[in-house]
């Protein structure tokens, strides 16, 4: 059986215990986690998200790069019209993990490769020190101007020896990080 059939397989089986056909548009827990792309890493199960609960979007990394502030600037503008409100609130969830393979990125000669071979530059989603990095992307995302400062931000770090998530940084509305 390849991929493919094993999945259409898993799915025929998801299908027979469906329930989720009313579920909201937004999320049930007003979260967005934005993760690595890692296969290891699934927030459903690290973080016991079910069908509805959270926005997940994943890059290589789990970096605030500028796709990622256009897919949550998108989501925080379609919600407020949604909603009526201009000033939406949801949370922010920024997660990334160890040994994750976007630190071969921070890899200067690695980068320089890869852009030569494939004209992709990947300095947006290296990881050098996954603590200071996700510090670093809570103040890119207090930085946007297209970011609203009513969302909250938070920082998590997952280790994948032991499946523990560590918060590095605590819970905290934009609009405080910017100083208003």
């Amino acid at each position: 059986m390849n991929a493919n059939s094993l999945l259409l397989e898993r799915n025929h089986q998801f299908v027979e215990r469906f329930e989720a056909a009313d579920l909201p548009i937004f999320p049930v827990l007003n979260t967005l986690v934005l993760t690595c792309i890692d296969a290891r890493v699934d927030p459903a199960h690290i973080l016991g998200l079910e069908l509805g609960d959270a926005v997940i979007v994943r890059n290589n990394g789990g970096r605030v790069t500028r796709a990622a502030i256009e897919e949550i600037a998108t989501l925080a503008f379609m919600v407020g019209k949604m909603t009526q409100n201009p000033e939406p609130e949801f949370n922010v969830v920024l997660m990334q993990h160890t040994q994750c393979g976007a630190e071969t990125f921070a890899n200067t000669d690695f980068q320089t490769a890869l852009k030569d071979a494939l004209g992709i530059d990947v300095s947006e989603s290296a990881i050098f020190d996954q603590e200071t990095d996700l510090m670093r992307d809570i103040d890119r995302l207090a930085e946007s101007p297209v970011i609203p400062g009513s969302l909250t931000v938070s920082a998590l770090l997952y280790d994948v020896k032991t499946g523990r998530v560590r918060e590095i940084g605590a819970p905290r509305k934009l609009a405080e990080l910017r100083g208003h």
